[in-house]
């Protein structure tokens, strides 16, 4: 296959030419693939470490995160708290704190990174309590540059990646707040970003090492019907870490684990048919799965058991006597977790189940100021909502759902469909899809910030199909670069607008109403 010359100065479009003018000297093409992330990354953390300490109050689930962090810290387990622990905290006296073990239903990696700023800057520190939080949401978009880049091929649209979720409103209200779900994301997109690279580095050697074993084994017929088993994946194993790591934050980073897992079995099958082993699909799934599990699942298991270190080295946490083996008190306590998760079914008003989601029906209303002033007029409000920019939410559900269409139109016509084209969606199955099984359950919209990553990436992937082609003409291309930078001008102007909605600023009662679309948004 012949790829297209690079287009002349006549035949290219501005932007083309910008590209190339960048790209021309290797020293400035190494600077600008440098300053790039490092603009979104920077642009990521302004917006949401600037007056991370407002409002000076435990707002939302706070008040349980906060407080389960600092016990950890000094006490080594989630304990108790006495009456009235969240406005004492908030001056900086923790009295309230006892030693009693407190029952909790999440595991304590993501408290422990939360209690890091807490123990940076004192407990009664609102901006430490979401200190690490924002630290790990700044650079979600770092990995999120990464893993576009990998996928594009394309520092400028990769940019254009990072740079949607650095100015998305879920990404910057995620990482304002001592919640868990900012950590779990972080620890799922680099998990991800793993899976990837061991995938870059896998298929070449699975190759290869086909290749070597026929030709000093030609007459070896097992040879011929199935290939290599590939122990040498550090890449596989850091992947299981992370995604370890995530499922040590929050339970639903299973739902990660097992759905990359499942994707590193078929881009495995899939690469073997490719080099011609005749019994793939068992070659992959009975021979290099067992393998490829023990690799991913192993490190994680780990990570996870290690999270709850501090609980089963002291004596106080909740339900810790229930067996003389800590192992067998600790498998009890789990049992009491997952009955806890299975049966949560309580009332909220913010609930929102997940057929909701790409609807955008009902964002959680996360903090409503009390009394505030300074806006101008007489009728102030203050709230901090968890809606995201809008033109990224629909753009990215739209992009997904064009994603789907191509897949299955692949499949339908027996035509290849590439990973970029389905990379994201293998994201959305393990982010989105596992929570439409349990529609009883109380969940949350903020809880679809694990899906924003993948939802950009989609949306990339289809921006960057409406700029258009090299081989395209050249009038495509102007037209559609052109509509690419009006959708990014637009959607800078909407973040620019919903941004005091976003971080709590006073503004006038009108102003905020106006920032309302929808009746659930209230």
């Amino acid at each position: 296959m012949t790829l297209p010359a690079p287009p002349t100065p006549r035949s290219a479009t501005r932007w083309e030419r910008l590209a190339a003018w960048a790209l021309a000297d290797p020293t400035r093409a190494r600077a600008l693939g440098w300053l790039a992330p490092l603009f979104v990354t920077l642009l990521a953390a302004a917006l949401r470490l600037t007056n991370l300490g407002h409002p000076h109050e435990i707002m939302f689930d706070e008040t349980y995160y906060v407080k389960d962090a600092w016990s950890l810290w000094n006490l080594g387990y989630e304990g108790k708290w006495g009456d009235g622990a969240d406005e004492q905290l908030r001056r900086g006296d923790d009295s309230a704190m006892q030693t009693t073990g407190s029952y909790v239903v999440h595991p304590p990696l993501g408290k422990w990174i939360i209690a890091l700023g807490m123990a940076l800057m004192g407990p009664g520190s609102s901006a430490g309590w979401r200190l690490t939080t924002a630290i790990l949401g700044s650079l979600t978009v770092f990995v999120l540059y990464l893993v576009a880049l990998h996928l594009t091929r394309s520092r400028v649209f990769a940019t254009i990646a990072g740079g949607l979720l650095a100015i998305d409103g879920l990404g910057i209200v995620m990482s304002r707040i001592a919640l868990l779900d900012g950590a779990l994301t972080f620890f799922i997109l680099l998990g991800f970003l793993f899976v990837l690279l061991d995938r870059d580095r896998s298929l070449p050697l699975l190759d290869a090492r086909i290749v070597a074993a026929r030709r000093s084994d030609s007459d070896d017929a097992l040879v011929r019907l199935v290939g290599p088993v590939l122990w040498s994946r550090p890449w596989l194993v850091a992947a299981g870490a992370t995604l370890g790591a995530a499922s040590a934050v929050k339970w639903s980073g299973l739902y990660a684990l097992a759905v990359f897992g499942l994707y590193v079995v078929v881009t495995d099958a899939l690469a073997r048919r490719r080099a011609g082993i005749p019994l793939w699909p068992s070659d992959a799934a009975l021979r290099q799965g067992p393998v490829s599990f023990v690799l991913m699942v192993g490190p994680a298991m780990l990570v996870y058991l290690v999270s709850w270190t501090g609980w089963l080295v002291t004596s106080g946490g909740y339900d810790r006597g229930a067996d003389a083996n800590p192992l067998v008190a600790l498998w009890k306590y789990h049992e009491s977790m997952y009955g806890f998760h299975i049966g949560l079914s309580s009332p909220h008003a913010y609930a929102s189940p997940a057929w909701q989601w790409p609807l955008l029906l009902r964002p959680t209303a996360i903090w409503v100021g009390s009394d505030p002033t300074s806006c101008g007029t007489d009728h102030c409000i203050a709230v901090i909502s968890s809606v995201p920019n809008p033109l990224i939410w629909y753009g990215g559900v739209a992009a997904a759902l064009y994603l789907v269409y191509r897949f299955v139109r692949g499949l339908i016509e027996r035509r290849p469909v590439g990973p970029t084209h389905t990379i994201a969606l293998v994201g959305l199955l393990a982010t989105y899809v596992p929570w439409l099984l349990v529609p009883n359950r109380t969940i949350f919209q903020f809880y679809t910030i694990v899906m924003m990553p993948f939802l950009i990436l989609a949306l990339v992937v289809a921006l960057r199909e409406l700029a258009g082609r090299r081989s395209d003409p050249l009038y495509r291309r102007t037209a559609g670069q052109r509509t690419v930078a009006v959708c990014l001008l637009a959607v800078l102007l909407v973040s620019a607008f919903f941004y005091p909605v976003w971080t709590g600023m006073s503004v006038p009662y009108p102003f905020w109403l106006i920032h309302n679309w929808l009746p659930g948004w209230i």
